[in-house]
């Protein structure tokens, strides 16, 4: 009996727990890069950080920062590297982009931003990181593009629609078109 009294009572408290923890923010970071080289000799990167509160309640002072640029070899152009938002509330989405520079070679891995936000039923700040990104090849060399590489991507997305209509035209034709057999046939009718 006292076993299956404190199997209970575990079991409420848990039900206390998940239902406390179900009324809070959850906050999901997306950390994307794209390159792009306006001149040679320079590599600029476009970074966008995309917030998610996928949980039920509002966070508060959501924090951005993302130190993990070294100012050493990247150069801030626009934009700032963190952000601080009032509020983010539940289902709602924000979004942080900034460009850095560079003219320094090599490769580059970088790590996930930081967020920070606060609940009010908690006192300590709640930490959320973005997904990480992969390494980057700044200022690599990269092979041209083929010739011909803008047919080979149109056969691979429209080839089997184009093999498909043609073989139902031809269907059609060979239903459609008289035989030649079946011509001479009604001549010798007549």
């Amino acid at each position: 009996m006292a076993r299956c009294l404190a199997l209970v009572a575990l079991l409420v408290l848990g039900l206390a727990a998940a239902a406390s923890a179900a009324d809070a923010p959850f906050v999901v970071a997306h950390k994307k890069i794209s390159l792009s080289r306006p001149k040679p000799g320079v590599e600029r990167v476009a970074v966008s950080l995309d917030l998610y509160n996928q949980g039920s309640a509002t966070a508060y002072d959501v924090s951005i920062n993302d130190d993990s640029w070294p100012t050493e070899v990247f150069e801030l152009v626009t934009g700032e590297k963190s952000k601080t938002l009032e509020r983010l509330d539940p289902g709602a989405t924000a979004s942080h982009t900034y460009v850095l520079e560079t003219k320094t070679q090599g490769r580059f891995q970088g790590s996930p931003a930081i967020i920070t936000y606060r609940v009010p039923t908690k006192t300590a700040l709640q930490e959320a990181y973005s997904t990480p990104i992969f390494p980057l090849d700044i200022l690599a060399e990269r092979p041209p593009e083929k010739k011909f590489e803008w047919a080979k991507r149109l056969v691979m997305k429209y080839g089997s629609l184009v093999s498909v209509v043609s073989f139902v035209g031809l269907f059609i034709y060979l239903v459609a078109s008289p035989s030649k057999s079946s011509s001479k046939a009604s001549k010798k009718r007549r």
